[in-house]
């Protein structure tokens, strides 16, 4: 799981792997698969890193590699 902030200033967490796209709208939005938007206060390549380093975390890179 990912920590992400709400507008509101709300922390909570959210599951990387249900993350269809990220956009910048000019707040940076996600679209889960579920179809349910998450608009957050992390710039985009803040929330990439996140990803990437809780796929490190749990070892997704080394069926990547």
């Amino acid at each position: 799981m990912i920590q992400v902030t709400r507008l509101d200033g709300k922390e909570y967490y959210i599951n990387p792997h249900q993350i269809e796209s990220i956009e910048v709208r000019p707040d940076t939005t996600l679209l889960m698969l579920s179809g349910k938007y998450v608009v957050v206060r992390e710039k985009i390549s803040e929330v990439i890193e996140r990803i990437i380093d809780y796929r490190r975390q749990i070892g997704a890179f080394k069926n990547e590699e």
